[in-house]
């Protein structure tokens, strides 16, 4: 080999090396902008909890429970919002339909009436405030718990996590049915879509009931608001692809992980969350779940309707995204016909035999997504 072959081979080594690291690069992006993504949204909805605007009762319709009242009320510096009700059955009506989350009865035996299945981290913070005022008259506080949680989900922060479960296993799928199933038609994406989703959901419903016992009724109830919530996922992930291709993933992570675990209400309902995640959770996906499932499985469907809306209208919306896709697909496949055309009238013209060129840094880059979750 001669100097100048070898210098040669070696400046194509640096050029294929230089290369490569700046591809490895680029890549490196999507993960640090995950986790800046994911420490912004959950140590800005965890890392802090405090109360505001928290509803708690006082049973009494006597100067005492008013007075009591308006004293919890002026301390509390907008942390609890304070109201009187006649008697307990009124009181047990608010817990039951989560319209309070703690009603204290005073009196020589003081006793808190709390509803853990409707969240129990704003139960425990009713119990500290109560437990406080009972002290200060010189009697233990009694707690009775009249909406517990099963048995197989003593903390009441089961479903969040069979939420969490649910959601990467319809996330993850996305990238797979986009990555790898990029070569198929949409309309069979599409279905594979509304395939695993009954997949996964039979998977949470199974993790919910047999396995973990986390729910003690209404499982189907449970495993239709699952696969309605896991087909909007899939379906809305599956049309964002055809536009953000190797961005799907972070995109998909944002809506779905981000800004939807911590809107939930599975660990903390927006009365304990700042208002940005608190106000999420009026109609993202993942508090109609754990919310619906709640309401179904602990309230005697109160509200239920309220919550299946929310999830019926993220599966709608993820079926114009995947219209929208369809529209952008054959837009596309009309202007790729229509440049092979004119190249072949080109070459036609100048008699040019034409270079394949492959398609292999496309479909590695679609693949790379798959990998990439």
């Amino acid at each position: 080999m001669t100097a100048r072959e070898s210098t040669g081979s070696a400046g194509t080594g640096v050029g294929s090396d230089r290369a490569a690291l700046r591809h490895v690069l680029s890549h490196l992006v999507t993960p640090l902008l995950m986790c800046i993504g994911m420490g912004l949204a959950y140590l800005g909805a965890f890392h802090a909890p405090e109360p505001h605007a928290l509803r708690v009762d006082v049973v009494g319709s006597g100067t005492t429970a008013q007075v009591l009242a308006q004293s919890l009320q002026g301390k509390g510096d907008g942390a609890l919002s304070v109201n009187t009700v006649a008697d307990r059955a009124t009181a047990v009506d608010h817990l039951r339909t989560q319209r309070s989350f703690g009603a204290y009865l005073p009196g020589s035996s003081p006793e808190l009436l709390v509803a853990s299945a409707s969240s129990d981290t704003s139960a425990t913070v009713a119990q500290k405030v109560f437990t406080e005022v009972a002290a200060a008259q010189g009697s233990p506080l009694r707690v009775t718990d009249v909406a517990p949680t099963a048995d197989g989900d003593p903390t009441g922060q089961g479903i969040f996590f069979l939420l969490v479960a649910v959601s990467i296993g319809s996330y993850a799928s996305v990238a797979v049915i986009g990555g790898a199933g990029a070569v198929l038609a949409l309309r069979v994406r599409a279905g594979l879509a509304l395939g695993t989703s009954l997949a996964v959901s039979a998977i949470g419903a199974a993790f919910a009931g047999p396995v973990f016992g986390l729910v003690d009724q209404g499982l189907g109830g449970l495993w239709a608001m699952a696969w309605l919530y896991s087909a909007g996922i899939l379906l809305i992930g599956v049309g964002l692809h055809t536009f953000l291709k190797r961005w799907t993933t972070l995109g998909v992570m944002l809506l779905f992980v981000m800004l939807n675990f911590t809107s939930s209400g599975g660990i903390f309902r927006p009365e304990l969350q700042p208002g940005f995640f608190g106000s999420l959770h009026a109609f993202w996906n993942g508090a109609g779940f754990v919310e619906g499932v709640r309401s179904h499985v602990y309230f005697g469907g109160h509200a239920l309707g309220g919550h299946v809306l929310v999830l019926a209208l993220w599966f709608v919306a993820g079926l114009a995204v995947v219209g929208l896709a369809g529209l952008a697909e054959a837009k596309h496949r009309r202007d790729a016909a229509e440049r092979q055309r004119m190249a072949a009238a080109a070459r036609r013209a100048s008699a040019v035999p034409s270079v394949a060129t492959g398609a292999t840094g496309a479909v590695e880059e679609e693949m790379e997504e798959a990998v990439g979750v």
